[in-house]
């Protein structure tokens, strides 16, 4: 009888161990950040993903095991998860709430997001870091933390390596301001529900954001999601105003290296002609960004029960849970202290500058009638 190839069953055996010791490690680390903010609300279980990653990485039992058998799932997490974890955002998301800000609210909200996006890539530059750190550094701090650096480190073909700094400068400033922002809000007086647009307006991650404006009331909880969530909506189209300048530049330089391939080697036939033309251009927006619109519309039909709604959001913080620890697995702590200082400093920086701009449009926005 002749005998059939087994190919599939040997791909499939062949991918699935190099990803399960690292994605179980993940799920464990998960675990535990769930556990650790049932005990202690005020810390986000994301934000305990990325330390526990961080000490996974750095300590002596553990490092060898992470940078070893656990690094393909790992990396596999904070790569496919995250993006996976960027859809089911979108059902946190509702069109009626943020219409429901009113439209010069809306305006302002977009404003402190342009403004903080332009000040904190310019701040990075002034430091000497990166294009591509800086740009992530820039989409992280004004939209939605890791979520948004994922989203456009994809747009823009940025290897998943270098999300790696720019996530923990985020992680670290977010959490920076679940301890310094409630300590202001008595001195600079005040009331919760200024304090809850702020945080909305300046705070990074949506779980940072519960953390930070909980502390003031359920007032203040309530108009800091909201606003965040108004943040996280621009995610969209900033990610594909990336993709379109991503696209036109890579045009340019396929026309430019086609033009001088030609006049360079005329004589070399038929290929000469088509010098640079052939290059894969990416997507305008990423196939997961397009899944998160599509979930903002699905939230918005209002279909949906809670109790789905509730199901969803448990999926998606383990997903970004498990993304969030295997990117902070990858941070070796004496390598970003010799290479990311100048990262930090313009990190803090771009945290006051954005600080500073929340609080103006929270002011604002928080309107005395």
């Amino acid at each position: 009888m002749p005998r059939f190839p087994a190919a599939p069953q040997g791909r499939i055996s062949a991918r699935i161990p190099p990803l399960a010791p690292g994605l179980l490690t993940a799920v464990l680390a998960v675990g535990v950040a769930f556990t650790v903010h049932a005990m202690a609300p005020v810390l986000p279980a994301m934000t305990v993903a990325v330390v526990l990653g961080l000490l996974a990485a750095n300590l002596p039992g553990t490092g060898m095991w992470v940078a070893g058998r656990a690094r393909g799932g790992l990396d596999f997490a904070g790569k496919h998860l995250m993006r996976a974890g960027i859809v089911f955002l979108g059902l946190k998301v509702s069109v009626m709430d943020v219409l429901g800000l009113g439209w010069q609210a809306l305006l302002l909200i977009t404003g402190v997001v342009l403004a903080s996006f332009a000040g904190t890539y310019g701040i990075s530059r002034s430091f000497r870091l990166t294009r591509d750190a800086s740009l992530l550094i820039a989409t992280g701090f004004s939209i939605c933390g890791a979520s948004a650096i994922g989203a456009m480190a994809a747009v823009r073909r940025i290897r998943h390596v270098d999300t790696v700094l720019p996530v923990a400068l985020v992680t670290l400033c977010g959490t920076l301001a679940i301890g310094v922002l409630p300590l202001l809000l008595h001195p600079l007086q005040l009331t919760p529900e200024v304090f809850g647009a702020w945080t909305g307006a300046s705070v990074h991650d949506v779980g940072q954001v519960v953390a930070t404006a909980q502390t003031a009331g359920t007032g203040a909880l309530a108009i800091a999601v909201v606003v965040k969530l108004t943040r996280v909506v621009l995610l969209a189209p900033i990610v594909a105003a990336a993709g379109i300048h991503q696209r036109a530049a890579i045009s340019r330089g396929a026309n430019e290296a086609g033009r001088n391939g030609a006049e360079s080697s005329r004589s070399a036939g038929p290929l000469s002609e088509t010098g640079g033309a052939d290059v894969r251009m990416p997507p305008i927006v990423p196939l997961f960004v397009i899944g998160f619109v599509a979930m903002v519309g699905f939230r918005s039909t209002g279909w949906l029960s809670p109790g789905w709604l509730e199901a969803a959001a448990i999926l998606q913080d383990v997903l970004l849970g498990m993304a969030l620890f295997g990117l902070g697995s990858a941070v070796r702590v004496q390598t970003l202290l010799h290479t990311g200082a100048r990262a930090l400093l313009a990190a803090l920086a771009a945290w006051l500058l954005i600080a500073a701009l929340g609080l103006g449009a929270a002011v604002l926005i928080i309107q005395p009638h």
